[in-house]
C-alpha cells in the first residue's frame, strides 16, 4: 500500500481555502495520511512553494512549515494545529519568515503551487533545534522509505 496524504480542505491541485492564508486566518489546514510502511521510525512535512516570488519568473522555492520526528502512529495533523498541540517528540524547524510552525500562502503575485510533502524514514533525526528545511533534508538523505505530496495552489484575492 502506498503512502497518501490528503486534505479535507483541498483536493489534489485545488485551491486552498482562504483562511489558511495571509489573507484569512493563516492558520494550518488538517492534513490526514494513511499507508505509513511498517518499519518507519519518524515522519517529516515540509510545505514549500517553487514559485517565489513570481511563477512566470521563479527565483527560490519559499519554505511555509517544516516538521521532523513526527511520531510514525501519528495519522493527522488537525487545523490551526499549534506547537503545544503536536505530537510528543515532533520538532520544529524555521520557515522562510525565519520563524516556526505554519504560515499560508501569501504569494505576491500569480497562482503559486504549495507542496505539502510528508516523509517516512527509517530512522529519528537527532534533534536538529530548530533547523531549516536544508539542514533536515541534508539529516534525513539516504533515510527516505516512502513519500506522499498533495498540492495545493493559491492567488491572492486583492
Amino acid at each position: 500500500m502506498s503512502m497518501t496524504l490528503t486534505s479535507t480542505a483541498f483536493a489534489e491541485g485545488g485551491v486552498i481555502p482562504i483562511k489558511y492564508t495571509c489573507e484569512g486566518d493563516d492558520i494550518s489546514p488538517p492534513l490526514q495520511w494513511h499507508g505509513v510502511p511498517d518499519h518507519t521510525q519518524s515522519l517529516v512535512l515540509i510545505v514549500d512553494d517553487p514559485d517565489a516570488p513570481d511563477p512566470n519568473a521563479p527565483k527560490m522555492t519559499w519554505v511555509h512549515w517544516v516538521l521532523y520526528n513526527l511520531p510514525p502512529n501519528t495519522l493527522e495533523l488537525s487545523e490551526a494545529i499549534s506547537t503545544a498541540d503536536l505530537p510528543i517528540g515532533t520538532g520544529e524547524g524555521v520557515n522562510d519568515w525565519k520563524r516556526t510552525g505554519y504560515n499560508g500562502p501569501c504569494p505576491p503575485i500569480g497562482s503559486h503551487r504549495y507542496y505539502h510533502k510528508l516523509y517516512a524514514l527509517d530512522i529519528m533525526l537527532d534533534d536538529l533545534r530548530t533547523p531549516t528545511k536544508a539542514e533536515v533534508e541534508n539529516a534525513m538523505a539516504s533515510h527516505v522509505i516512502e513519500q506522499a505530496v498533495i498540492l495545493g495552489t493559491y492567488e491572492k484575492t486583492a
